[in-house]
């Protein structure tokens, strides 16, 4: 009976593992795509603000996404290499909305906006899984709140435009 209660915990903690690497993967590859969506938005400003602002920012994705490494490898997974389909989409459009648009700095603000709230919803939906280790929580916590301020100064920067 106990033999039976300890597999049951084991395979319990290994499903939870599971969904806990595929969450963070997730994460991950929304970082790489951030991290790119930054670096194309650097190149095409014109603004050395917002270029200064966009590289901090790619350079800051990078750096989230070797923390998230870090936590995959300590779950016991294989951290995902690439971005997503979506985030690859959303950089051609990107580039389709700056080519025809009159003014390309509101342009490529609206997608890196449009790219914040996807990956602030990406964030939040992790934060809500049962059962997420404390360390794991601090870290995707803290890197959730500084998306959320990233988002707050791009709009801020919208409405200055």
């Amino acid at each position: 009976m106990n033999g039976e209660v300890i597999n049951n915990q084991l395979n319990f903690k290994e499903m939870n593992n599971e969904k806990i690497v595929n969450g963070l993967n997730d994460l991950l590859a929304k970082n790489y795509d951030s991290e790119r969506g930054y670096q194309h938005a650097a190149k095409e400003s014109n603004s050395p603000l917002l270029t200064s602002f966009y590289r901090g920012h790619s350079s800051r994705r990078n750096a989230f996404g070797h923390e998230i490494k870090d936590l995959i490898s300590e779950c016991g997974g294989t951290p995902k290499k690439g971005t997503s389909i979506l985030g690859d989409i959303h950089n051609a459009w990107i580039d389709v909305k700056t080519a025809f648009s009159s003014d390309k700095e509101e342009a490529l603000l609206e997608a890196v906006e449009t790219g914040e709230e996807a990956c602030l919803k990406d964030y939040d939906a992790f934060l809500k899984m049962e059962d997420l280790p404390a360390n794991i929580v601090r870290t995707i916590s803290r890197q959730r709140n500084q998306v959320a301020g990233a988002l707050n100064k791009v709009e801020m920067y919208e409405e200055q435009h």
